[in-house]
């Protein structure tokens, strides 16, 4: 039920109707509410007497301020060294990188051990030595959770990255994936931030698909179990040869590999959207470059152009880099402490001003012309109409542009896929050389008069290919065209044509690789360790 105050309102429960009160709330107590302007008498769970815990990054946000504070700490132990009269213990909730210091009576600490949880209650003080400002001096220490030294995997020594793949569950309470934590949510959180203030609707694309977006026939088949299926399922069914067709949705079905062709119909009616979710990839991959799940951003935007999608892509990019420099710095300083030392160096030449911009045809050109003196040739060879690979984009990037971001535009058609927008034939009559212009008049074809389409790559250090977007062929009897050259049935991608038969617009969008996002904020090397729990070719645990 509701009772009313006024302007105020308070839901009561309506789960136990036939549940006394008095049970539900048992203890007594007075407090003073402002919307009533007197004091009353509200009952409360014994439970909820207790000192709620205390934030360890909280601590550290006050400094000095906190000072004298008696507090409650839960979380880990790091490392516990006990003297004769004396307890020295770090303990870590993961919401900080640093762990607090708490010192006690050694009475106080029995059974405490690294790997342990606890639950310590004290005084917050300046600390007298100078490894931390603050430390706990504890009245209480009480274990939750024993944890046997002997047997505990990480124990206080270094641990590589290969071990820790191997104890992917314990692997968050080292410093390196308790930060990686920390970064990827301030990154998710800054996208999400930034698409919100920009007017985009978040959409939730389906994880299970009949379209294979990429066309590459690298998607999981969905093969449905006929042992947990009703015998009308399998009966409606019983005429279908085809082992590839699912029998409980009576089609061929994927894990999707992205959500684009999804987001385009929500965009041509909503305007600006995006999806942030799972996509999966058969790729049978075991290189540090690759995942078979891992998490894309999509955003579309109708009536947009390859410009104004570079434009968002680079506002995005810039955002979440400022965003997690702000909200993780002690986290970003064991970045460039402990893992990569050009980090932070990287990340600001990212913030100091516009990407640069590329045609496709004047990236083979700069990757043709003589290597500096020392400078190793490329395995895989370069030509015109030939893919870029990750080697080409990390020489364009840092050798060429000296480390700034840059946008590859106008990909041969025949290294794209079938929906983006095929650039005109007499747009080459209106090309120039500015690197920065890549207006819709402004597109290059081949040497020799090969289709281009308005394709764009953002390529960064040391990753690579960051971002891949293009505007969508927005032309019914253009897209048609395209897919019956491909083979590509009209009946299963009728839905996609009708968006261009029905009130077509413009229209454009990207995908961001988002474990690669946060490799290129953190330094992290392997894209396996970017992610919380990995899947790869050979390796799906938990």
């Amino acid at each position: 039920g509701m009772w009313t105050h006024g302007r105020h309102a308070m839901v009561l429960p309506t789960w136990a109707p036939y549940t006394p009160v008095s049970t539900l709330l048992p203890i007594v107590h007075t407090q003073r509410f402002p919307f009533f302007g007197r004091a009353c008498t509200v009952r409360r769970n014994a439970s909820s007497e207790a000192a709620p815990q205390t934030l360890i990054k909280h601590i550290y946000a006050k400094g000095a301020g906190v000072v004298d504070n008696h507090v409650t700490i839960k979380g880990w132990v790091r490392t516990a060294r006990m003297q004769k009269t004396t307890s020295f213990i770090a303990v870590s909730d993961g919401s900080h990188i640093t762990p607090l210091q708490i010192v006690g009576p050694a009475s106080l600490a029995k059974g405490v051990t690294t790997g342990c949880s606890i639950k310590a209650q004290g005084k917050l003080v300046n600390s007298p030595g100078g490894r931390q400002q603050i430390e706990l001096a504890a009245d209480s220490i009480q274990v939750i959770g024993t944890c046997d030294p002997e047997t505990y995997p990480l124990a206080k020594k270094f641990h590589s990255a290969e071990h820790l793949r191997d104890i992917i569950h314990l692997r968050p309470r080292t410093n390196t994936f308790g930060a990686m934590a920390r970064v990827r949510h301030a990154a998710a959180s800054a996208i999400r931030g930034f698409f919100d203030m920009n007017d985009f609707v978040e959409i939730h694309t389906p994880v299970l698909t009949s379209s294979d977006c990429e066309g590459a026939g690298e998607a999981f088949r969905v093969v449905c179990d006929h042992t947990s299926t009703d015998s009308n399922a399998n009966d409606n069914n019983s005429n279908n040869s085809n082992p590839k067709v699912n029998s409980f949705f009576g089609s061929e079905v994927f894990l999707t590999v992205s959500g684009q062709l999804q987001a385009e119909m929500m965009a041509c009616a909503l305007s600006k959207v995006y999806t942030f979710g799972p996509t999966f990839r058969a790729d049978q991959s075991n290189t540090r470059n690759h995942l078979a799940e891992f998490w894309m951003i999509e955003p579309e935007m109708a009536h947009a152009d390859l410009r104004e999608n570079a434009e968002t892509a680079q506002n995005m990019v810039q955002h979440v880099i400022k965003q997690v420099l702000e909200r993780c710095p002690a986290d970003m300083e064991f970045f460039e402490k402990r893992v990569d030392p050009q980090v932070t160096q990287r990340l600001q030449r990212a913030l100091a001003g516009p990407f640069e911009t590329i045609t496709y045809s004047q990236a083979v050109a700069l990757l043709l012309k003589p290597h500096p003196a020392g400078q190793e040739s490329f395995e895989f060879p370069v030509s015109w109409g030939a893919d870029l690979h990750k080697e080409h984009e990390r020489y364009l990037v840092d050798a060429v542009f000296d480390g700034r971001p840059v946008f590859v535009v106008d990909y041969p058609q025949s290294l794209k896929p079938f929906y983006m927008k095929l650039n005109d034939k007499d747009d080459s009559n209106n090309n120039n050389n500015n690197n920065n212009n890549n207006n819709n008049n402004e597109h290059r074809r081949g040497p020799n008069g090969e289709p281009t389409v308005q394709a764009m790559d953002l390529l960064v250090p040391t990753i690579g290919e960051l971002i891949g977007g293009s505007v969508r062929e927005e032309r019914y009897d253009v897209l048609k065209q395209r897919m019956a050259t491909l083979g590509m049935s009209e009946a299963d991608y009728g839905w996609y044509l009708d968006l261009r038969k029905y009130g077509t617009v413009p229209h454009a969008g990207y995908g961001l690789g988002f474990e690669r996002l946060v490799q290129f904020l953190t330094g992290i090397n392997n894209i396996r360790d970017a992610i919380p729990i990995p899947r790869a070719p050979g390796s799906c645990p938990f």
